[in-house]
C-alpha cells in the first residue's frame, strides 16, 4: 500500500509562485510514473502534470504549460510541482498520484487517472487576484 503526503499548498497572490511536494512511502511497485491532479471548487478533478522518470517523459495540461514544472528526486520518493505565474483559475485542491507501470504510457498521453491509481489527501492552493 503506497502512502502519499502532499505539502506546500498556500494562499498567494496572482503572479506568485509555489512549490508543492509529495512524499511517497510504502513501496509495493515502481514510483516511476507519478503526477499531479487538481480539483477546483465545484468542479471535477483534472490532470495537471505527469512524469515517467524511467524515460524522462513529461506531459502537462494546456492551461499550465510553460508555467508549471513536474520533477522527481530521492529515487522517485519525492514528487514536486513548481508553479510559477499563478492565476486565480489555478485555485483548487492539489493531489499527487502514483500510477501503476502498465498504465503509464496511456496516463502520460491523456493525463487521465487510470484504475488502481494511489492518491494523497491533497494540499490546498488558493490564488487571489
Amino acid at each position: 500500500h503506497v502512502q502519499l503526503v502532499e505539502s506546500g499548498g498556500d494562499s498567494v497572490q496572482s503572479g506568485e509562485s509555489l512549490k508543492l511536494a509529495c512524499a511517497a512511502s510504502g513501496r509495493t511497485y515502481s514510483y516511476d510514473c507519478m503526477g499531479w491532479f487538481r480539483q477546483p471548487p465545484g468542479k471535477e478533478r483534472e490532470g495537471v502534470a505527469a512524469i515517467d522518470s524511467s524515460n524522462g517523459r513529461t506531459n502537462y495540461a494546456t492551461s499550465v504549460k510553460g508555467r508549471f514544472t513536474v520533477s522527481q528526486e530521492n529515487a522517485g520518493n519525492t514528487l514536486y510541482l513548481q508553479m510559477n505565474s499563478l492565476k486565480p483559475e489555478d485555485t483548487g485542491m492539489y493531489f499527487c498520484a502514483v500510477v501503476r507501470p502498465r498504465y503509464c504510457s496511456e496516463y502520460l498521453r491523456s493525463l487521465q487517472a487510470p484504475d488502481f491509481t494511489d492518491w494523497g489527501q491533497g494540499t490546498q492552493v488558493t490564488v487571489s487576484s
